[in-house]
């Protein structure tokens, strides 16, 4: 990925939703002007949530979602349905796509709607295929219950009549979340960040990982300085600097050596405890790396992470964190392992989940995990929260935020 690309997960995501054949996936062709995804007037075409990152004017980047039918049929159908809930849990608009020559809500369409009110996520019901709609059917769907609730337009995918007007109630529509800066609020203009970045087995050949890219790009919209070296060279690249810097950022993995390497006097954090702070709840990760302590023989820990990456020898979610949690409590564990979207609806029989900083989930997405464990009662922490507390250096690496006073206790 170059540098220059806004990465999926700081994209806004719009879900398109509606039964089969109501032309979702045509709506999808004619809002980005290409031929993304398949269309055929056989039912059931989208079999999964298909996502496509673009620009989208007058938004900017967005990842836009086509889902399956919300009618399918049969045991398969239903779960395609599930696969279409689903993405509620990630998107920060949704159109609702109505076929206008059968304008009828579906049980499945009142129950998303609901949802999408309890929600307060911003929608829109797109009225499709307004070239074969003549104007009485118009007045009939102006007249109905719905139409008096929901806010709508009518668009037309083949003749595209409509759709600079949806793509308008679109961008009025999404409310910015305002997310929280990754690293740039602790800084100061010409601040100097010393950032550790391992090169072993299981980094990228010839890039960055996106979190290192992303707190880069975050220091240097702050207008700050940023070092980057590796744990081996880091004593050097101190003792070059005139003065301390403002901070180090350490990848978690070298946690431990970096800790060791830096003079207490400086700020020591980690990429995975920026992004549990910027995406989640710090304080409930914080809490849920306690956890780790209490736990006993044949306890079931969950780790997942977001991204689904090839597993390498010395990866750290399968290979380094469960040597070390081994280590720290001495105990036999049960690990489970999830990646991408697989993460598990039932929690309640882990006793405790460790989650990676979460760089390729957008913060909707990573919030309703945290919210899932602490609603089901169950210890959530992060990669980079655990592996401190394990070390002993998590009062340290918190100790450069100002939510740090709601973490003494």
């Amino acid at each position: 990925m170059s540098l220059n690309e806004t990465p999926s997960a700081n994209r806004l995501h719009i879900g398109i939703f509606g039964n089969r054949n109501a032309g979702k996936s045509s709506l999808l062709n004619a809002i980005t002007g290409q031929e993304l995804a398949v269309v055929s007037e056989v039912k059931g075409t989208t079999t999964d949530p298909v996502s496509k990152a673009m620009e989208l004017l007058p938004l900017g980047p967005v990842v836009l979602i086509d889902t399956p039918g919300l009618d399918d049929e049969g045991e398969l159908g239903q779960k395609r349905m599930e696969k279409s809930f689903e993405v509620l849990r990630k998107i920060d608009f949704a159109i609702v796509v109505l076929d206008g020559q059968d304008a009828r809500l579906s049980n499945a369409q009142k129950e998303l709607l609901e949802i999408l009110k309890d929600k307060k996520l911003p929608f829109v019901i797109a009225i499709n295929k307004l070239d074969a709609m003549s104007k009485a059917q118009e007045k009939m769907i102006e007249k109905t219950d719905w139409a008096k609730i929901y806010p709508y337009v009518f668009v037309s995918s083949l003749t595209k009549e409509g759709v600079d007007k949806l793509k308008n109630y679109i961008a009025h529509g999404i409310q910015e979340t305002g997310q929280r800066d990754l690293i740039k609020d602790l800084l100061e203009p010409k601040d100097v960040v010393v950032l550790v970045t391992p090169i072993d087995a299981a980094a990228p050949k010839g890039r960055m990982i996106l979190p290192q890219q992303q707190t880069i790009r975050d220091i240097l919209d702050g207008n700050a300085i940023c070092m980057v070296t590796k744990e081996t060279t880091l004593p050097e690249t101190l003792e070059s600097l005139k003065n301390p810097p403002k901070m180090v950022v350490t990848d978690s993995q070298a946690f431990k050596v970096v800790n060791e390497m830096t003079p207490k006097d400086i700020p020591l954090t980690s990429f995975s405890i920026l992004f549990a702070r910027l995406k989640g709840d710090l304080e409930q990760q914080v809490r849920g790396a306690a956890a780790i302590s209490m736990l006993k023989d044949g306890a079931k820990v969950l780790i997942s992470e977001g991204c689904t990456h090839h597993r390498q020898c010395g990866d750290i979610g399968t290979e380094k964190l469960p040597k070390l949690l081994k280590k720290f409590t001495g105990k036999e564990l049960e690990l489970s392992f999830t990646s991408g979207t697989g993460f598990e609806k039932d929690l309640t029989k882990y006793d405790l989940v460790i989650h990676c900083g979460g760089c390729m989930l957008n913060e909707k997405e990573m919030k309703y995990r945290l919210a899932e464990a602490k609603r089901q009662n169950v210890p959530m922490t992060n990669y980079g929260v655990a592996i401190a507390y394990m070390n002993g250096i998590l009062k340290r690496s918190l100790s450069l935020f100002p939510e740090k006073e709601l973490l003494n206790d």
